[in-house]
């Protein structure tokens, strides 16, 4: 239940702020590659894709921070300084 709930308020704060979905996939991940989604992805639905991340932590990119100013997938440290000042 706590994977459905994050994957829908991730989804509500993505929407809010047009983020692209394909940035919460972590593209550089073993389990991103084992399963091939670079090719997978572009001909899945929102909805597949969200089941998706909601299954494995291990394909959601890190660090993420979902705040009222933003969101903010992986670590560029002058978009974190700008987001959290």
């Amino acid at each position: 239940m706590a994977a459905a709930h994050r994957c829908a308020t991730s989804r509500r704060s993505r929407r809010r702020r047009a983020l692209p979905l394909k940035r919460f996939f972590n593209t550089s991940g073993l389990k991103y590659k084992e399963l091939g989604l670079k090719d997978k992805l572009p001909a899945m639905t929102e909805e597949e894709q969200y089941a998706l991340l909601a299954t494995d932590g291990m394909l959601v990119k890190r660090p993420l921070i979902i705040t009222p100013k933003g969101i903010l997938t992986g670590f560029r440290e002058k978009e974190w300084a700008e987001l959290l000042s």
